[in-house]
């Protein structure tokens, strides 16, 4: 697809919010824990909805969870369930909000005991070694939902406590954190490595 700027883009990236996401931030390699716990809960999140609901809401998402900081978050109490509950501003789900804090007890007990950048070792240690090798999807219905590489990850992070980290919300967290690149051939933004 070609923007209004010209550039060839994953036909996905429409609209101004989207293609700056494509252009800046999916398949851009991401590390710190903070970062890594906000990517992984904002996927958590999208389950079942449109990317683009998270888009425009993660200013919010980033109001309402303390800028996602694990150890802020892992503090949140019933209290604070229900006051977001009550914010409009984020995906109201009890289930999903409760994921969240319970992640980010997960997340602060794993830098408890492996020390600062755990999470962001943990991820990376299954970034797929063909990543050297990649060759740009050919059309979205090359890319996959899952990986073996994404079912390993979500089996670490459940070993780890971590809930709503199923296979393909990990594969999402992959692509969006730069562990994989799809972007398709032709997207500025796909380099043959």
């Amino acid at each position: 697809m070609i923007g209004p700027d010209g550039r060839a883009r994953c036909a996905w990236a429409t609209g101004d919010l989207y293609a700056a996401y494509h252009d800046d931030e999916w398949g851009v390699p991401l590390h710190g824990d903070r970062a890594l716990y906000e990517k992984l809960t904002l996927e958590g999140f999208q389950s079942g909805l449109s990317w683009i609901v998270i888009l425009r809401k993660r200013p919010a998402f980033r109001r309402a969870f303390a800028g996602f900081d694990p150890a802020a978050v892992a503090a949140f109490g019933e209290e604070d369930v229900e006051r977001l509950l009550q914010d409009a501003g984020i995906v109201r789900n009890r289930q999903k909000i409760e994921a969240a804090i319970d992640n980010a007890r997960a997340v602060a007990a794993l830098i408890d005991r492996d020390g600062d950048g755990a999470l962001d070792r943990l991820v990376w240690s299954f970034q797929p070694a063909a990543a050297a090798e990649h060759v740009p999807p050919v059309d979205a219905s090359d890319v996959p939902g899952a990986t073996s590489a994404s079912k390993a990850l979500a089996k670490a992070l459940k070993r780890e406590g971590l809930r709503f980290v199923g296979p393909t919300t990990v594969y999402a967290l992959m692509q969006s954190a730069g562990l994989v690149d799809d972007h398709v051939a032709g997207c500025w933004r796909a380099e043959p490595r």
